[in-house]
């Protein structure tokens, strides 16, 4: 009965937020088929230097001066990240033995993450702090609602959960200028250290484009997640007023 209150206020049982709900799937759908489209038909283009996305790395890392990070291969598709806390950079089966134009860019992107801690990139700072904290936000955030909703529509409990969802949105947002600077520096280091010519960036950089978009479509989702949230539940204590 409870959730059949909260749709009622729509009329007839509708809940034009809904749409929301569909943008950020078809965003998100969008974006996974712009990358694994990318990633596949650069992954069948050999690079002209040979060297595969672990020796791409490893250059890069020393051509930084960065002696403290080991690049390591993991398993999975697309599972490429790196780890500022242990200072390990992972690169996917995928990646890792591959000397595709496709494999050495998403080494050198996470290259980028690894030169970006050893200068003190503050979004990357920021973002690691952050992470437990979106964690927690994301996982404990919907506990609050649903329990609001029980607890016939408790505002401050409902209020808690979404600024606890909040901590995951911003989140989401502040990766944007960390992965966008990543690949940033990612194309810089390929070219300047002769691992890719200049065709092959060009190449690299669609592939990097495309990844971009993965993040793009996530912040988008999150956001309108949110607005879903405070659509649904932001004004309600205002208007049982």
């Amino acid at each position: 009965m409870v959730l059949l209150s909260m749709y009622h206020m729509y009329g007839y049982y509708f809940d034009p937020t809904y749409f929301l709900i569909i943008i950020a799937a078809v965003i998100s759908i969008i974006a996974q088929i712009a990358v694994s489209s990318s990633f596949s038909k650069y992954s069948r283009v050999a690079s002209m230097s040979g060297m595969t996305g672990a020796q791409a790395a490893e250059r890069i890392l020393r051509a930084n001066g960065i002696m403290d990070v080991s690049v390591q291969r993991v398993s999975g598709k697309l599972t490429d990240h790196y780890n500022p806390s242990t200072k390990v950079l992972n690169l996917s089966e995928s990646v890792y033995g591959s000397a595709s134009v496709a494999a050495i860019g998403v080494a050198a992107h996470e290259c980028g993450h690894a030169i970006q801690h050893a200068r003190g990139y503050v979004p990357l700072s920021l973002r690691t702090a952050l992470v437990p904290v979106a964690n927690i936000g994301s996982q404990l955030s919907w506990i609050f609602i649903i329990l609001g909703i029980i607890f016939s529509f408790n505002q401050t409990l409902i209020t808690v959960g979404i600024f606890m969802f909040s901590a995951a949105v911003l989140f989401q947002l502040v990766t944007l200028p960390v992965e966008f600077n990543a690949s940033s520096r990612a194309l810089r280091e390929l070219e300047s250290n002769g691992i890719l010519y200049r065709e092959e960036v060009a190449q690299t950089r669609k592939v990097l484009s495309a990844a971009a978009l993965t993040y793009v479509a996530a912040a988008a989702s999150a956001i309108l997640q949110l607005l879903r949230l405070i659509l649904l539940f932001g004004g309600r204590g205002r208007r049982d007023d």
